[in-house]
């Protein structure tokens, strides 16, 4: 069953990612990570939570396409794709611009993002000001959840955890994103088949 989550909580989240603080929050497709997109603190406990290696670059979660627009380039072909499916599960591979991004989610001067259609996970972004790193509320290699019950669990025996939960119930189990970019010949690769049918 859904839970709204007040606007006065998605604040107090917001204020806990500021100071390099990691949220576990609902997305369209189940509970994320979620921290501060600019705060290098926040992106390295993350992976330390996961269990997960520094290595990997991280997706990340924008308000709207305009906040998209600050820290990245949509090429023209891929442009029409943004348009069609945001806010929706579609993570884009694009070039990034000189925005002050942690380096955990910058790989070979691009990152993953997405616009998302939940509406905790905008409002998230958007209370920030910032992007937010937004990967599955899970320890690496296991399954992902959909209740913030599921997650604790997970979780309850180590020493780095969650410092915050936005509860929205259980989510009905959905896909994961679908993730497209371009080749270096401008063409356009699927990495990973989701709920989007590209």
């Amino acid at each position: 069953m859904t839970k709204q989550i007040s606007e006065l909580k998605i604040k107090h989240a917001a204020r806990i990612l500021k100071r390099g603080g990691v949220v576990v929050f609902p997305t369209e497709t189940a509970y994320g990570l979620a921290a501060d997109a600019t705060n290098p603190i926040g992106t390295k406990r993350i992976c330390e939570i996961k269990g997960r290696s520094q290595e990997k670059a991280l997706p990340i979660i924008a308000a709207n396409k305009e906040m998209v627009e600050t820290v990245a380039r949509i090429p023209s072909e891929l442009e029409q794709l943004a348009d069609k499916h945001w806010p929706g599960a579609l993570t884009l591979i694009l070039p990034v611009l000189g925005a002050e991004l942690a380096s955990g989610i910058i790989q070979n001067n691009e990152i993953a993002v997405r616009v998302s259609s939940h509406k905790v996970a905008t409002e998230l972004s958007h209370a920030l000001g910032a992007p937010i790193v937004s990967t599955s509320a899970n320890r690496s290699s296991e399954d992902v959840c959909y209740s913030v019950e599921d997650v604790q669990a997970q979780f309850k025996d180590q020493d780095e955890t969650p410092d915050y939960y936005l509860d929205a119930g259980e989510l009905d189990p959905e896909p994961v994103s679908t993730i497209v970019g371009l080749d270096q010949d401008g063409q356009m690769v699927i990495h990973r088949q989701g709920s989007i049918q590209i």
